[in-house]
């Protein structure tokens, strides 16, 4: 299956794409929050839009970030409880293969993606958390390290009808041998699976 893909300004954004991806960088320079400034970008009322009409929408690191400010996510994402910058490749368990984006996976199977953030830490109360586990919203966790003290060590979430997702690794960095691994394309690959 062949997609076009386009850069769209934030200004320029119009709900009228197939999927959207909000990538990782850092939104604003991150100023007052991580994702605070671009969760009240005029797209993200076409993002929530398209989400709400159940098309993929993923958020990639500072786009998790985003997902979370705008609400189209719960919980937050703190700093790491290293209180440094964290850049490693690391070991991810996927747990919901139901989502736009991971249902070319196994469940359980062991994936490796880089992660590059500072604020990466998921944290939620426990309710929230046991709602996370019992509606099967969390997607990937790490099985192994957890590299930012992140709550039971979960990388990734979704909404409850799976087509809104964030997740703190990059799969972009892994979508080439060249890069390190392939695991991230089965991402991108599955966002197409699903569109089908």
């Amino acid at each position: 299956m062949k997609i076009e893909a386009k850069l769209v300004w934030h200004n320029e954004f119009k709900d009228v794409y197939d999927a959207v991806i909000l990538p990782g960088g850092f939104s604003f320079g991150d100023h007052l929050r991580s994702g605070i400034i671009a969760a009240h970008s005029p797209a993200m009322e076409g993002v929530r839009k398209m989400a709400k009409e159940g098309k993929p929408v993923l958020g990639i690191c500072n786009g998790f970030q985003i997902l979370i400010e705008s609400e189209l996510l719960p919980g937050s994402l703190l700093r790491n409880s290293s209180l440094k910058f964290v850049c490693k490749w690391m070991d991810l368990q996927v747990d919901n293969v139901d989502t736009a984006f991971t249902c070319a996976f196994e469940r359980g199977e062991k994936v490796r993606m880089p992660i590059a953030h500072n604020e990466g830490r998921f944290f939620a109360e426990d309710q929230l958390l046991n709602n996370l586990k019992v509606d099967d919203r969390v997607v990937m966790h790490y099985p192994n390290e957890n590299p930012t003290g992140t709550s039971k060590g979960i990388a990734s979430i979704s909404n409850d009808e799976g087509n809104v997702v964030g997740m703190m690794s990059h799969p972009e960095r892994a979508s080439d041998d060249l890069l390190g691994g392939t695991d991230g394309l089965r991402v991108f690959g599955s966002m197409l699976e699903w569109m089908r």
